[in-house]
């Protein structure tokens, strides 16, 4: 049974009304704004089609990538931005995707056995990042490749001395070096980057956390640099990211942060770990984008809340190594992975995009914001037409998904600081399951503005929030929300706003803010006072 405003396939016994309570004089960390960042992997039209189509395409480019990708990015911020993979990352050789397009080197890609012709090679993203305005996440090779080969790449990309290797670079049109803010050591290397023990990852992680240098001027005093100045400091020095454990798995957390801890003071091997968490019932490809029942929505809207679970597993871990919190954890693959029902081959992993999965990113989205203190980077799989994208692209026809609303609609808790809060909600029930009826977060950005969010789970009960806070009179909010009829609806290439933001607007009423939530909804406002 689908689900719309008149059906339900169970009653539900959400509550009517509830309240939040915030004191904006009592902020929490700040939401660092790399946690709305994006992953950009050479999987089926991730990359080709998706972002890059090269310069004698009749679709409007610029220099060989998409405009109207590259404008619909820039609205939303993107913060940073991860490549090549993902798996392909421990199969990519950089040197076969530098230099004339002539010359570059034909592979097979086994995600969807076709070639794979390195046109999208280290320039072109790079010049990609710089056309939306973002920073640049480099996955190295870590599982086929060499520590010269990633001490190379680093080389080609950052330093300003006149090596062979900048000539290289300056040849290839860009004399500057690049700004590379985070490296990857590898990927998942308890699966496809090299189904390694975390014991046997750290033993090859070490040589490539001390050889893999950052040679920007502006980015140095990272790895081995801090051998020679042991007080250096430098807030923007590139970021170094361990490939970390794999959804619950705590042994792996355990065995790296052991690892780090042990580790000379002056030469921190790693500054963050990764975790990858995907949302699913049985395994990937295993659920419906379309066409399901209350059940699967609600089963998919406590799996996205369980990420609290999966992050606290880990963070007390990490607490235990590090009370200082000094290593990030980064989230740097998750998302809603479903059947991928609309494209020919099934490893492309191209599939629709509802209103579920709005909701569902909005639920996961404040669940990293409440953990800002340990986790200060994310990045949802992935950008264009591969899993739970921001955009889905038909040639020349491309579409904005209910997922890229709402990062849009969340841009003013980019570096915004997190304000606890204290929510008395009625309850989602369905069936087995049992959730809080509101999900919300609160925060300040840097303009002194405060922004709320709140996602009424409840697919057909409204909900009627009262709003307290302490030492502040509000006296109307403004913002947007985003919903629809059924929550697996989706935006069609012939139906493009089925599920679009609307502008909404609350006045309070004998000094009181009412604000109503319509079922199955996220609502961002501004409070005013």
């Amino acid at each position: 049974m689908l689900i719309s405003g008149a059906m339900l396939a169970t009653p539900s016994l959400a509550e009517q009304n509830s309240s939040i309570r915030l004191n904006p004089s009592q902020p929490g960390h700040t939401i660092n704004r790399d946690i709305f960042g994006q992953f950009a992997e050479h999987i089926g039209e991730g990359i080709y089609g998706g972002i890059w189509v090269g310069e004698d395409s009749k679709i409007p480019n610029v220099k060989g990538i998409r405009a109207d990708v590259v404008k619909a990015l820039r609205a939303i911020k993107v913060p940073v931005v991860r490549w090549p993979g993902g798996c392909y990352a421990d199969q990519y050789h950089w040197r076969e995707g530098v230099g004339p397009q002539s010359s570059r080197v034909d592979r097979i890609n086994p995600w969807g056995n076709v070639i794979e012709p390195n046109h999208f090679g280290t320039d072109e993203f790079m010049e990609f990042v710089q056309q939306i305005g973002s920073e640049a996440y480099i996955n190295l090779n870590l599982g086929s490749g060499t520590v010269q080969e990633a001490a190379d790449w680093l080389e080609y990309m950052t330093t300003d001395l006149p090596t062979t290797l900048a000539k290289q670079r300056a040849a290839n049109g860009h004399t500057a070096p690049y700004r590379v803010k985070y490296i990857g050591f590898g990927n998942e290397a308890w699966g496809c980057g090299g189904a390694m023990t975390a014991d046997e990852y750290f033993a090859r992680l070490k040589a490539y956390s001390v050889f893999a240098l950052n040679h920007n001027p502006q980015q140095r005093f990272a790895g081995i640099d801090l051998l020679f100045d042991r007080d250096a400091h430098n807030p923007h020095a590139m970021q170094r990211i361990a490939a970390g454990p794999n959804d619950t798995d705590t042994a792996f957390t355990e065995a790296l942060m052991k690892k780090w801890a042990a580790a000379p003071g002056y030469l921190p091997l790693f500054d963050a770990m990764s975790l990858h968490h995907y949302t699913m019932t049985r395994g990937p490809m295993s659920d419906a984008s379309q066409d399901f029942d209350e059940s699967d929505y609600a089963t998919f809207a406590q799996l996205a809340l369980n990420m609290d679970r999966v992050i606290t597993l880990h963070t007390e871990i990490m607490d235990t190594y590090d009370p200082q919190k000094k290593v990030a954890l980064v989230v740097d693959e998750w998302g809603n992975w479903l059947k991928p029902d609309i494209a020919e081959n099934p490893k492309f992993l191209k599939q629709q995009n509802s209103l579920r999965d709005a909701i569902t990113a909005s639920l996961t989205l404040n669940v990293f914001a409440r953990h800002a203190d340990r986790v200060r980077m994310s990045n949802i799989a992935q950008m264009v037409n591969v899993i739970q994208s921001m955009i889905l692209t038909d040639g020349e026809k491309m579409l904005l998904t209910p997922t890229y609303h709402i990062y849009h609609m969340y841009v003013p808790f980019q570096d915004a600081t997190l304000i606890p809060i204290s929510i008395d909600s009625g309850r989602y029930r369905m069936d087995d399951i049992n959730l809080p009826q509101i999900d919300a977060i609160a925060a300040r950005d840097a303009n002194g503005k405060l922004w709320l969010a709140l996602t009424n789970i409840d697919p057909v009960d409204s909900a009627d929030i009262t709003l307290q806070l302490e030492g502040m009179v509000v006296k109307s909010a403004k913002g947007e929300v985003l919903t629809a009829p059924r929550v697996d609806t989706v935006n069609r290439f012939d139906e493009p706003a089925a599920v679009v933001p609307k502008p909404v607007k609350f006045t309070a009423k004998n000094s009181r803010l009412l604000l109503s939530l319509p079922p199955k909804s996220v609502t961002v406002v501004e409070l005013k006072g």
